[in-house]
């Protein structure tokens, strides 16, 4: 779930110790197990529902900031962690996954009307589902035979989309919690310099001259 092209993988640096994918999603999904095995004991504080929505909401976030930083950090820091970019996008799907669902069934009960209510009269909700559905194809099309189906090029301007979809999470959280504590800030600060740094690089590449082919020998 990254804009980046597949060819981009070629490229190699730092390559931190390798451990088996599956691994990250198990350890990924330690937080939700936490989270729900806390919520069936009642262990969640005063107010258990929105505990467990944030929480979840929040760790979807986290694993979209890591996906987006998987680039970066190999441009700059040299550290390759490419191999874990999908896992850490699909991670982040799951997470929005468990984050809706517990919206809608634990604190809606499937009351579609309610629920229709809010996403046209809270923006925090219009936003969180626009934000979801982007989300969407992008993991359908985390993975290989997408790549081949679409093509590298059509394949890596959907995968843009990921963009779209961490402005809109930010904003999420910045208006579900409305007092603007300092995490929200700290995290929209994140993917703002995050989105700035591929921005900046895009700019640069393009104005930057070009190196000319030397000439061929007469």
């Amino acid at each position: 779930m990254d804009a980046r092209s597949p060819r981009g993988a070629a490229k190699s640096g730092f390559a931190v110790p390798q451990v088996p994918k599956i691994a990250l999603y198990l350890v990924g999904l330690i937080p939700a197990a936490w989270l729900f095995y806390h919520g069936i004991n009642d262990n969640l504080g005063a107010d258990p529902m929105r505990y467990l929505e944030q929480s979840l909401g929040l760790w979807a976030l986290r694993f979209l900031v890591a996906t987006l930083a998987v680039t970066p950090l190999r441009q700059i820091l040299n550290v390759n962690l490419l191999r874990y970019r999908r896992a850490l996008g699909l991670l982040c799907f799951y997470y929005a996954v468990l984050h809706l669902t517990t919206y809608l069934v634990l604190d809606q009960g499937l009351d579609f009307a309610a629920i229709w209510a809010d996403i046209v009269k809270r923006p925090y909700i219009t936003i969180g589902m626009a934000t979801f559905i982007i989300l969407i194809p992008l993991a359908a099309t985390s993975n290989n035979a997408a790549i081949r189906r679409l093509g590298g090029q059509v394949w890596a301007k959907i995968h843009r989309l990921v963009y779209v979809a961490a402005i809109g999470a930010v904003l999420h959280f910045l208006l579900v919690v409305k007092s603007w504590p300092p995490e929200p800030l700290v995290y929209t600060a994140i993917v703002l310099a995050l989105l700035g740094y591929r921005l900046i690089r895009s700019l640069y590449r393009k104005i930057a001259p070009q190196p000319r082919s030397p000439r061929r020998a007469a």
